[in-house]
């Protein structure tokens, strides 16, 4: 793995015994030692993650506002007092999803994009392209100098107080998508999980000593594994799986991520005029099983995909996003290809959990 990219926690981690993989071109954790261990951890109490992996992107400089406004389906007119986050999918124009990513409002003509590390690259270009195109001093700077802790569980924000008590007057009045700078700092109470917690931007030298603190005081680490399960229950899109660029936010259950209200022009917007012909819905498989991603989807008004499938701990059964004809609806009763044998799941409505609460019939 030695051409693999590493984050600025890379050796605690494996001073820690993680078990490290291949994800998107960087070497990250997979588990340290229990996955199941993990997840639990964060559903029951708190634990952390290294998403160094993921890329800050500044834009700062007059027109910023109204750029994204173009480049992306929601719309930033929305963020009007600085910390304000937005969930956004950037589109190509055919309406296909090239990203989805968080935008945070720091100030004014300042703004920070959360993109995904597998399409980091790509998405700087594509942002390029497009302010090449428009007059003004917008100034695009990618962050790799900061390193990126999520922690998250219902204990999450104690322990982190716990570990930097300095930062709890600026951070414990946070809403949920809010943000705070304190100096070279940005908290955020969002996350990946369906918990409550902070995601924290700090320069990559500092990294070391806050993820040492929080394992002091009682914040376990956890490793992508349990970050997959632990989205897939929140009924969160994986970029890759849930969406790419062959279909839209429409198709993929993120239709409100997409401000058509405000009758503005954004990259991709013509081509969502047509009703999708697919939608998203979770599946609960009823028989004994585990779905995973690829798998066939069999319904009574025609063949559908499972896009990301696995066991979820926290309900103790299989469940999954499918992309299926928009005339199944929830509840519908179907049939999945699970290693050639066809089992029954019900359609649900996701989330399948959220605050540590199944939300669905098990």
């Amino acid at each position: 793995m030695s051409n693999l990219k590493t984050t600025p926690l890379h050796a605690a981690h494996c001073a820690s015994g993680a078990r490290m993989i291949d994800f998107a071109g960087w070497e990250m954790p997979l588990h340290y030692g229990s996955q199941l261990d993990e997840h639990h951890s964060v559903r029951r109490a708190a634990g952390m993650f290294d998403v160094s992996h993921m890329l800050a992107i500044d834009l700062r400089g007059g027109g910023a506002r109204d750029f994204l406004r173009y480049l992306l389906a929601n719309d930033v007119a929305k963020l009007v007092t600085p910390g304000g986050a937005l969930y956004s999918c950037m589109l190509n124009e055919s309406g296909g999803v090239l990203d989805d990513l968080i935008v945070y409002f720091l100030g004014e003509d300042r703004f920070r994009l959360v993109v995904n590390a597998g399409t980091a690259e790509r998405d700087l270009a594509w942002i390029d392209a497009w302010r090449a195109q428009i007059a003004g001093t917008l100034e695009i700077r990618a962050r790799r100098d900061l390193a990126i802790i999520a922690v998250q569980g219902p204990a999450a924000r104690e322990r982190f107080w716990r570990a930097r008590a300095i930062l709890r007057g600026a951070t414990e009045p946070l809403a949920s998508f809010r943000a705070v700078e304190i100096d070279t700092v940005l908290v955020a109470r969002t996350g990946y999980t369906g918990e409550d917690g902070f995601e924290v931007m700090l320069p990559a030298a500092a990294a070391l000593d806050l993820w040492h603190g929080l394992i002091a005081a009682g914040v376990a680490p956890a490793g992508l594994g349990a970050r997959d399960t632990l989205r897939l229950e929140a009924g969160m899109n994986l970029y890759g799986q849930d969406m790419d660029e062959d279909a839209t936010p429409m198709e993929c259950g993120l239709a409100w991520t997409v401000d058509l209200a405000s009758g503005r022009d954004f990259v991709g917007r013509r081509a969502l005029s047509a009703r999708p012909a697919r939608r998203q819905l979770g599946v609960v498989l009823l028989d004994r099983g585990v779905m995973r991603s690829h798998q066939a989807v069999r319904t009574a008004a025609g063949e559908g995909t499972i896009t990301s499938g696995g066991f979820a701990p926290t309900l103790n059964r299989s469940i999954g996003l499918a992309r299926v004809p928009a005339a199944v609806n929830e509840g519908a009763i179907v049939a999945i290809d699970v290693r050639g044998k066809w089992l029954h799941a019900r359609t649900a409505s996701p989330p399948f959990v959220r605050k540590g609460k199944v939300l669905i019939a098990v």
